[in-house]
């Protein structure tokens, strides 16, 4: 018996071809343009769904192939895939929002799956034409015209008392009006506590008010400490494209070391006192609405021109330090024998040179500076040791000390700013800061 269906491989072709131009339109854009890897994922879902028709993609198959995870990587310490996909998701749906707003075709990953659907766009109801017309009755032929006189002291008192309810219910509404306002206030006020604060306030509303997004990017303490094991110091693109491991890997070819410095790799380790940091700067946006938080491992490249940006921690740590401290008059070096200081490139008279860490002095810097686009700001944590970072993060939240350095600067508003700051410390708790030199950029605004 011949079926009468239609032949499906030349529908599957059809959709085969449709659905990816489309996403060689999406990788083409404006949002993705410059983000090579969620480029590379989302040509690789596409592949995986419409070439090769799986119905399901894993989160490891995606790590190993896309990311270049090793294959025994664990998906519940490694977010990469999960960070990225959110990621693309965003970017699509800006994609469709804007110049693809037209496509006759449409994508996207659902939550939940990493395999993309591609659906027909729905056509928007055109209203109804064959609704029947009222036609007005002319003057002449209305039976209203007649209406008895005797009835308009009737309708003149129903009026009256029409416009007597309507200026209750609005006086009525006025009143609620202003008691959710007093409501409201009383709300704001109670979580955004810092807004009371007049220099707090002044620092941090120019930092969240520079761009809709905020990105905290949170340090890599496994990158800084497989550098401090082997003695020496990898590059940022060594670690953006993950060549670090395999540098490591050939550098000491015993399995026992090579299997040490793999789990530590893939441990995503952080510091306690950074992430301390951390939640403190996220409280100052309870409702999440404007600042979010990422690893340093799962940050992407092109969100630096796009975002303002808050990094904690040294370079040997967050290497995206490595963008901005060209910029920088005060950076932190580590040197491979352990030791730790910071360079004053530009020393000016009372000023020194290097300020070399201590046993029980530490340093910090502090640099608050536009990003490249002047379209947000970069705010960057340097400390010679932890306690330095937990003492950085007091000086930017403290009403006490941003005063004292906004007199300092004989300014009412700040300007971009460094300072570097020692910090006295024992036990591994900061006790002092104090303000050891400072620039100032009034100009850069």
């Amino acid at each position: 018996m011949t079926s009468t269906t239609a032949p499906r491989p030349q529908k599957a072709a059809l959709d085969v071809e449709s659905g990816w131009a489309l996403l060689e339109r999406i990788a083409a854009s404006p949002h993705l343009r410059r983000a090579t890897r969620l480029q590379e994922l989302l040509f690789y879902i596409g592949k995986c769904s419409l070439k090769e028709g799986y119905g399901k993609i894993s989160e490891h198959k995606i790590g190993v192939d896309v990311f270049g995870r090793p294959e025994g990587y664990d998906t519940s310490a490694d977010n990469i895939v999960r960070t990225s996909v959110s990621e693309l998701r965003k970017r699509i749906d800006a994609y469709f929002e804007s110049e693809g707003r037209d496509e006759s075709l449409i994508m996207e990953i659902p939550r939940w799956s990493y395999v993309p659907s591609f659906m027909p766009r729905h056509a928007e109801p055109q209203p109804s034409m064959d609704r029947p017309v009222l036609e007005a009755v002319p003057a002449a032929q209305s039976p209203r015209s007649t209406v008895d006189a005797a009835r308009r002291p009737r309708m003149q008192r129903w009026v009256a008392v029409t416009l007597a309810a309507l200026c209750l219910i609005t006086i009525a509404l006025a009143g609620t009006a202003a008691f959710f306002w007093h409501r409201y206030r009383a709300l704001n006020g109670a979580l955004y506590t810092w807004h009371s604060e007049p220099s707090v306030s002044a620092l941090w509303t120019n930092i969240l008010n520079a761009n809709p997004n905020t990105d905290v990017i949170l340090a890599d303490a496994s990158f800084g400490l497989v550098q401090e094991l082997d003695k020496q110091s990898f590059s940022f693109d060594d670690y953006l494209n993950r060549s670090y491991i395999n540098q490591l890997q050939v550098q000491h070819p015993r399995p026992e070391m090579d299997n040490v410095l793999n789990r530590i790799v893939l441990w995503n380790m952080g510091s306690q006192d950074e992430f301390k940091l951390a939640h403190r700067i996220l409280a100052l946006d309870p409702l999440g609405q404007r600042i979010h938080l990422y690893d340093s491992r799962d940050y992407m490249p092109d969100l630096t021109d796009r975002d303002s940006l808050i990094l904690i921690g040294g370079r040997i740590s967050n290497p995206w330090d490595d963008l901005f401290e060209g910029r920088m008059n005060f950076t932190v070096r580590f040197e491979n024998d352990g030791s730790i200081s910071v360079i004053n490139r530009a020393p000016v008279a009372g000023e020194q040179r290097i300020y070399a860490q201590q046993d029980s002095v530490q340093y910090c810097v502090v640099a608050y500076l536009p990003n490249p686009n002047h379209n947000g700001v970069v705010l960057l944590i340097e400390g010679t040791r932890a306690e330095a970072t937990e003492a950085a993060g007091n000086f930017l939240l403290s009403e006490n000390q941003l005063s004292n350095f906004k007199r300092i600067l004989r300014v009412d508003r700040f300007p971009y700013f460094e300072v570097l700051l020692k910090v006295s410390s024992v036990q591994g708790t900061p006790l002092t800061a104090s303000i050891q030199a400072y620039r100032s950029y009034p100009n850069l605004h």
